[in-house]
């Protein structure tokens, strides 16, 4: 192997006499000689100490390291930032949680373009972070791998993140005490992990599995295990072979590919967020995606996972049947998956799935084909006049497919909130949750709180909410967000009243305002579109540029 030869990008950086004062910073950060002949390899690192989903990722990253270099790359790792939307959920601190995913890909393309990597890979764990870095290495389509940095173990009882923010709710109903709050506040999180669900961390990690941007099982390993520490060591080779074939993720990353993320997804009955997020990779991508393909998709493809936030069950729990490896190798077998896509293991699907064994067949994590939780997609576009544009519901049947109700609007997810905790919400409510959107908020958070706080009182059968803010993977009940046009933007949303009739029809994919045609006219004839709520700083930016819900939210369309 002539290593120089592998060398497309970073030769230019290193090459030369006019190259020594390059080649002497590298010396200063652990260069050798030999090094720069070899390709280098970017490692993109989202350790961070603001959150237990990447408190142990600068340790992955040395691992990843490693593997490079005994591999024959030069690795050089740096980091991007990351946010915690568990922590900031519910305050203003919120809105920066979506912007952070453009940030992110900036800052992937800005380090790795700016300093000449002829190949990325990039370690991520949890929501935003995962497909920033995605979009990040899509843009400049070089040799590229995804690890995932794995699930966090169950709290005692079998608790999660999710759990303490239902507790919230419950402790307003009188049915959690002061002491079960606070025990299930000390025990739930008990380390380094993403959200241990099917929450949007899991849900992303295993689309990505599933679009052939990762390594086998890298969705489905323990944060703190052996396999995730194998899973870093081998990216090494599998970084070097990706850059010997020049196979890029434009080569893998494709319109079949996307659809075999998305049928996984549905599958696995992953969050809401994911819409959003591979809308807007593919739009990174080059690659033709459109929210209507979700619709199409969907009445192919039955949710067979019974994983939370409906479910029973956790990611550490379907880690110890086997991951999603069995589920895509019997997806494949029916059908559903196209198999002739490229990976980043230099194999086709297929050719990955060959030696997959079954799952165990005592399991009852993932139904069998003749036995699905729903038969069809549990991510339900909704369009009709309150959403022209469409909205995205998170349906599994559990929460019923219709709901009709008296709007009750908020301007805001604070309102909505102390609204429910203090007894203003009751039965048949239709919450509507305004001015959220990726414009109006700006940065359109997730309504995790109000959702727990409806479980947690017990309104979950009783009330829906509607927003054009979105939700957590953690989120369940009967709950549509993605609302398009937003309110900011003039959409219906904006005009609904208090005491309006609202009907929500997952059969029928609608979602409706029982007011006239004129009356809606006459009402959006008097709206003033409000002022935006920040004039400096990066919220301001994204409001300025980023594009609807509906075209994933991305900031660099205008271009």
């Amino acid at each position: 192997m002539n290593n120089k030869d592998l060398r497309k990008y970073s030769k230019i950086v290193v090459d030369g006499v006019e190259q020594a004062p390059s080649r002497s910073m590298l010396r200063a950060v652990g260069f050798e000689d030999s090094d720069f002949s070899k390709p280098q390899i970017g490692i993109c690192s989202t350790w961070s100490m603001v959150t237990p989903c990447n408190m142990h990722i600068d340790k992955l990253a040395e691992h990843v390291n490693k593997g490079t270099d005994e591999a024959g790359g030069k690795g050089i790792i740096y980091n991007a930032i990351t946010i915690s939307d568990g922590i900031s959920m519910g305050t203003e601190g919120m809105k920066y949680s979506l912007v952070s995913r453009e940030v992110i890909a900036d800052s992937v393309e800005t380090v790795s373009g700016c300093m000449g990597h002829d190949a990325i890979i990039v370690i991520g764990g949890c929501d935003k972070n995962m497909p920033g870095l995605m979009m990040g290495l899509s843009r400049l389509n070089r040799p590229s791998l995804f690890v995932y940095g794995g699930t966090i173990q169950p709290g005692p009882n079998h608790t999660n993140i999710i759990s303490v923010f239902e507790a919230v709710g419950g402790h307003a109903a009188g049915n959690v005490s002061d002491i079960e709050l606070k025990q299930i506040e000390d025990t739930a999180i008990p380390g380094p992990g993403s959200c241990g669900g099917m929450y949007t961390a899991n849900t992303m990690a295993s689309a990505i599995e599933a679009l052939g941007m990762s390594l086998p099982n890298s969705s489905a390993q323990d944060a703190i295990s052996e396999e995730k520490i194998g899973d870093c060591l081998n990216s090494g080779d599998a970084i070097m072979h990706l850059i010997q074939n020049d196979i890029k993720p434009s080569d893998i990353m494709t319109r079949g590919a996307f659809d075999n993320a998305i049928k996984v997804t549905i599958a696995l009955g992953g969050s809401t967020n994911a819409v959003l997020h591979l809308l807007a990779m593919a739009h990174t991508m080059g690659v033709e995606l459109e929210l209507d393909d979700f619709t199409r998709i969907g009445k192919q493809v039955p949710m067979l996972a019974d994983l939370k936030p409906s479910g029973k069950y956790l990611m550490s729990e379907l880690i110890k049947i086997g991951g999603i490896q069995p589920l895509m190798k019997t997806m494949l077998e029916v059908g559903m998956l196209d198999g002739s896509c490229l990976t980043v293991t230099g194999k086709t699907l297929e050719e990955n799935l060959a030696t997959v064994a079954p799952y165990p067949t005592e399991q009852d994590i993932i139904r069998p084909f003749d036995n699905p939780i729903k038969k069809d997609s549990h991510l339900v576009v909704l369009k009709g006049n309150l959403a022209p544009a469409g909205s995205v519901a998170k349906i599994t049947g559990k929460e019923g497919l219709s709901f009709t109700g008296n709007a009750r609007v908020f301007e805001s997810e604070e309102d909505c909130l102390k609204g429910i905790l203090d007894g203003t919400v009751v039965k048949e409510d239709v919450l509507v949750i305004r001015y959220e959107g990726p414009k109006g908020a700006p940065g359109m958070r997730e309504m995790l709180s109000p959702t727990s706080a409806i479980m947690g009182k017990g309104l979950g059968e009783d009330v829906a909410l509607i927003t054009d803010g979105r939700f957590s993977g953690g989120s369940h009940g009967f709950v549509v967000g993605h609302v398009t046009p937003e309110a900011f933007d003039g959409g219906p949303i904006a005009i609904v009243e208090t005491g309006d009739r609202i009907s929500i029809d997952a059969e029928s994919n609608t979602i409706s305002l029982e007011v006239s045609d004129d009356e809606i006219k006459t009402r959006l004839k008097s709206w003033q579109k409000p002022d935006p709520r920040y004039t400096r700083g990066v919220l301001a930016k994204y409001a300025a540029t980023v594009t609807s819900a509906s075209e994933g939210a991305v900031t660099d369309k205008y271009i």
